[in-house]
């Protein structure tokens, strides 16, 4: 006799044989308890007993891979280490081998929207290469002001775009701007430090632009973010060029394309491609597969 638990095949003599840790003896219940039924009651109580065996086993079955999934994935953490004493500009908090930085505050949000800012980082430019859908949804993680939010919006006119940020000064900045505008296909989003408060399978890119060496839990965010993406979704990361010393930016600020590939792969995310037209920044792309 077989059954189905879960969509795999299991057999009546592995439930026999596990039948102790189960609480069941089938053999004693079926010699003793209904040695005086008919044939057809037997095989009514014979029913029954395999039934209640069946959603035993399968219950067990559930908890031990849940235990195990559970098991799995903290055992994929690279883990955070706290050394003050190894600081340097940052946080004193080291991912990877890599020191955390700080964030930059809502109160230099003017300097986001710096003139100068289309020439170092030619913002167009990225957007029309992340190669988009009119009906894409879109995440901005990391969207400070908005200032790619709303170049990315032109692109997406029957999609949207999250503006996610942890600051609701930022976020406010960018409803007055979207009224301002009549731009009604952006939402904003206030995330957590380690959490994007995305729904899962809801986006189908998203985008950091100068943010992830900020996020004070990467491993947090980028699980969160890589839940958020549907199957094909991608991630652009852009990071100004650690292994480049002439470019004029402080160096907890700046990222090594062999660092992001490092803590992108701990989530099997494929690297895709760099794109490296860009003065002073690398642009990443990696694929949900």
């Amino acid at each position: 006799m077989n059954f189905r638990c879960g969509g795999e095949l299991s057999s009546l003599s592995f439930l026999t044989s596990t039948r102790y840790a189960l609480s069941v003896n089938t053999d004693q219940l079926m010699s003793s308890k209904y040695h005086q039924f008919d044939d057809l009651s037997r095989s009514k109580a014979t029913e029954k007993v395999m039934r209640h065996a069946k959603s035993l086993f399968c219950s067990s079955l559930l908890l031990v891979s849940l235990l195990i999934g559970s098991l799995v994935q903290a055992a994929e953490h690279p883990g955070y280490i706290d050394a003050p004493d190894r600081r340097t500009t940052g946080i004193g908090k080291f991912y990877m081998e890599r020191e955390i930085s700080f964030v930059m505050g809502h109160q230099a949000a003017d300097w986001l929207n710096r003139p100068g800012r289309i020439k170092e980082e030619r913002p167009d430019e990225v957007v029309t290469n992340m190669g988009l859908n009119s009906d894409h949804v879109v995440a901005d993680i990391g969207a400070g002001s908005g200032y790619f939010s709303f170049r990315i919006a032109k692109l997406v006119p029957d999609g949207n775009v999250m503006a996610v940020d942890i600051q609701p000064e930022m976020l406010q900045l960018i409803e007055a701007q979207k009224r301002q505008d009549g731009v009604t296909n952006i939402q904003g989003v206030l995330g957590a430090i380690d959490d994007p408060n995305l729904p899962v399978n809801s986006i189908d890119a998203a985008i950091m632009v100068d943010a992830y060496h900020e996020f004070s839990h990467p491993f947090e965010m980028i699980r969160g973010i890589y839940e958020a993406l549907r199957p094909g979704g991608r991630i652009f990361l852009l990071e100004y060029r650690g292994e480049d010393a002439s470019v004029p930016i402080r160096p907890l600020h700046k990222m090594t394309e062999e660092q992001v590939v490092k803590e992108m792969s701990v989530f099997g995310l494929e690297w895709t491609d760099t794109l490296d037209f860009l003065p002073w920044q690398h642009m990443m792309i990696f694929t949900k597969t």
